[in-house]
């Protein structure tokens, strides 16, 4: 209900009056089932608009840190999050990396639309970074297509590190579904889940315009921040 509300009363129209985004491939999301929406990162503000975008509803795994802040402010960001349907996960590794493959693997069992972000983090600068291989773990196991989602211009409204919004036009193009059923059952093979992942993030940049770089946007954000100390 509070989703619902959100979307269609409160955050949906302000944002799109505001924002004015404009929305490409829509039809290229399948109507019922499970299924990926697998975008790029560019900012804080992606996982606000793009269920607004939509008319499914989509369930995000967001990272845990999100929902842990004290004070009002991020309790108002917790509430905002779990009632448009983010999911806290721990990206630490390990036990906590299969806990969130789980979680997400449950969300598209159900038949619902599970939204990922391939490169584990927010773009540093624009380029697109190398996929964690996760996504194609879901795709495999869960037995759903997946479709590339490109974001365009958000991080121009709000860099990292920003506080507030700048009011400019945004954009989303939804990709034509990629189906990987040829690989059933080669889920354990690391080779075809980094192929299968190389394939992803070879259609976002594509359809996205974005430069791709094929190292980590983890790796990249640990060296500037040790040329900053």
């Amino acid at each position: 209900m509070f989703y619902w509300f959100m979307k269609n009363l409160v955050a949906g129209p302000l944002l799109k009056t505001v924002f004015r985004p404009w929305v490409t491939g829509l039809d290229n999301i399948p109507k019922t089932g499970g299924v990926i929406l697998a975008s790029n990162h560019l900012s804080f503000i992606d996982s606000i608009f793009l269920p607004l975008l939509i008319e499914r509803r989509i369930y995000f795994l967001a990272k845990s840190d999100y929902f842990t802040g004290k004070g009002l402010k991020n309790w108002a960001v917790k509430h905002f999050l779990l009632g448009t349907g983010m999911l806290p996960i721990d990206r630490s590794g390990g036990k906590a990396s299969e806990a969130s493959l789980n979680t997400g693997l449950d969300v598209i069992a159900k038949g619902n639309v599970l939204g990922i972000y391939p490169e584990g983090t927010r773009s540093p600068d624009g380029k697109m970074y190398r996929g964690r291989t996760g996504v194609a773990r879901m795709i495999l196991e869960g037995h759903v297509p997946v479709v590339p989602v490109a974001m365009v211009d958000t991080e121009k409204v709000m860099p990292i590190g920003s506080k507030l919004p700048k009011v400019r036009r945004i954009g989303v193009i939804f990709g034509e579904p990629l189906d990987f059923s040829r690989f059933e059952g080669l889920e354990g093979d690391r080779f075809i889940l980094r192929a299968i992942t190389d394939e992803i993030m070879y259609e976002l940049s594509r359809i996205s315009g974005q430069e791709y770089v094929d190292v980590y946007a983890s790796s990249v954000k640990d060296k500037m921040g040790s040329r900053s100390r």
